[in-house]
């Protein structure tokens, strides 16, 4: 399934926020939980920066999915970052602003490490998005560092939690990122005919 994808928007500041009713689904995680590497292995190029220091993305990036009326929004990593604490303070009031503003918002995806148990700040995302009333999607992450009876396990405690979708992903295997191309691609709104 094709699933190109086109930097269009990186925004800094609060202004630069893409004000539009286009179709959304956001990617939310911890600082180092595989944003950046599920996004390229998605797009099947290298679209953004991957780094094991937290904290590499520090804008919210607009990902359109040419011809059609989707953006995959990749934001900055919550929890722990290395960055300075002004830096932090901006990102997140960045992303508040974002969750207040933001219109066509299909689905929260939020990144969860399969290797870890469910963590404080994973746990206090999901409630921030449900409390708003934003649908939430789990992506497990990592999975080919996880033996079979820990995904299971890992699964069956975020279905607790969430209420929704589980998707069980690896960038590196490739597991399980047609079925979630397949998910996104589900809330293109319209496909857009090029002229001529």
């Amino acid at each position: 399934m094709q699933f190109s994808l086109e930097l269009s928007v990186t925004a800094y500041t609060e202004k630069q926020l893409l004000d539009n009713a286009d179709a959304k689904v956001v990617l939310a995680g911890r600082s180092n939980v595989g944003k950046s590497s599920l996004l390229n292995a998605l797009s099947g190029r290298t679209l953004a920066k991957i780094s094991s220091t937290p904290g590499k993305t520090q804008s919210v990036n607009y990902y359109r999915v040419p011809d059609r009326s989707l953006y995959l929004i990749d934001l900055p990593g919550y929890g722990y970052a290395v960055a300075a604490r002004e830096k932090r303070k901006a990102w997140g009031k960045l992303i508040e602003t974002f969750f207040a503003t933001v219109t066509g918002l299909k689905t929260i995806c939020v990144l969860l490490d399969a290797r870890l148990e469910p963590q404080k700040n994973d746990i206090r995302m999901v409630g921030f998005a449900q409390e708003k009333g934003f649908p939430v999607t789990g992506v497990l992450t990592k999975t080919d560092k996880c033996s079979r009876s820990m995904i299971a396990e890992r699964v069956r405690a975020w279905s607790v939690l969430l209420k929704g979708d589980i998707f069980v992903t690896s960038a590196k295997n490739r597991t399980g990122l047609e079925e979630l191309r397949a998910f996104i691609l589900g809330f293109c709104t319209e496909e857009v005919l090029q002229p001529g």
